[in-house]
């Protein structure tokens, strides 16, 4: 099922919508950026749709997994540089409130209780790799341009690049491509763990779908709390026995459980249901 955001003060009917909401019946939603035009940048409009989406998939109790993905030549181009530029003398406060506004929006993706898959079918560029790099899972198209060139515009990285780069690649790494503002291709990026794979650019969203079926065909509940582990960083080895002893004690009451040893004695698929 698609879905269309109604009209509000961002914009009228008549204006082409900036962000398509798919819902497929497994569970998986396909959030795809369509400004093609514009290489699909983070415009005042987008953002509100977005916040607006991401507080509809917080209260979906069936999403099972989220695939973010772009139409034409980028990815996500990042902020809209006419609009920050238009801020440019409004002061130091103003500057900072909006910018944290305009982070916690889009990071808001990390919020998510399901997984999250991003189909980097083109360009992404500052806050659009930030963004990429917030999903837990990455694959791009292996001509893609991706990096986060704000010391070639003046401006420090922002929306937590700084760390989700270090995360993804290594602080050695994240020096030497935010220091530079350098892009390197989908192919590299890979190379670099950047993304987990490159693929031809017709490839990608079909790699990112098969990949978010497979998670919708997991038990729900494990999948939330495997993420909600992984998301706790580097544990030690006693916090992580300490989370998995409580985690997997849940997941042994679940009717889930119980059909999956089912589904392994019979040889057969499990049909997991969330219960």
């Amino acid at each position: 099922m698609n879905e269309q955001p109604s009209p509000d003060a961002h914009g009228t009917s008549d204006e082409q919508e900036p962000l398509r909401i798919e819902r497929r019946p497994n569970g998986v939603a396909v959030l795809t950026f369509d400004n093609p035009a514009k290489r699909n940048p983070m415009s005042a409009r987008l953002t509100a749709r977005w916040q607006d989406a991401m507080r509809s998939l917080r209260r979906d109790d069936a999403l099972r997994a989220v695939v973010v993905t772009g139409t034409g030549p980028a990815f996500c181009s990042g902020a809209d540089l006419a609009e920050l530029a238009d801020r440019h003398g409004r002061g130091l406060t103003d500057a900072r409130e909006r910018l944290a506004d305009f982070y916690r929006t889009w990071l808001a993706v990390r919020d998510l209780p399901v997984p999250t898959v991003a189909a980097v079918n083109g360009h992404a560029v500052g806050a659009g790799l930030a963004l990429a790099l917030a999903c837990d899972l990455r694959y791009a198209a292996a001509d893609a341009r991706l990096g986060a060139p704000f010391v070639r515009l003046g401006l420090h990285p922002g929306m937590a690049t700084t760390a989700l780069l270090a995360e993804a690649v290594g602080p050695a790494r994240t020096r030497e491509l935010l220091l530079t503002g350098r892009l390197i291709s989908g192919a590299r990026a890979a190379a670099l763990g950047m993304v987990h794979e490159a693929l031809p650019a017709a490839q990608v969203l079909h790699a990112a779908l098969e990949v978010a079926d497979e998670i919708a065909a997991a038990a729900p509940l494990a999948v939330r709390l495997t993420r909600s582990g992984l998301a706790q960083g580097q544990p030690t080895v006693e916090q992580a026995l300490a989370w998995e002893g409580l985690a997997q004690a849940v997941t042994t009451t679940t009717g889930d459980f119980r059909e999956g040893v089912r589904a392994r004695q019979e040889r057969r698929r499990p049909r997991f249901t969330g219960a």
